[in-house]
């Protein structure tokens, strides 16, 4: 199981690099900074909440998970 801080750095790096991404992708269409700034924080700000919480209902789930074993030499 994940420590809690651990989900929120991943939510956070992921969502600076994904805020990055949209930005760039806004400004090429629109040509505006500000918009482009504007757009990105508001969609990112809910998307990084809709992640952690997303995270944190994955980290419950036993899915592809195993424990590790202990080998005797």
């Amino acid at each position: 199981m994940e420590h809690r801080k651990r989900s929120i750095c991943k939510t956070i790096s992921w969502r600076l690099f994904s805020f990055v991404l949209t930005v760039i992708i806004i400004y090429f269409y629109t040509k505006k900074i500000n918009q482009a700034i504007s757009v990105g924080a508001g969609i990112d700000l809910v998307k990084m909440v809709l992640y952690y919480m997303h995270e944190r209902l994955w980290n419950k789930v036993n899915f592809g998970r195993h424990e590790p074993q202990d080998y005797q030499i």
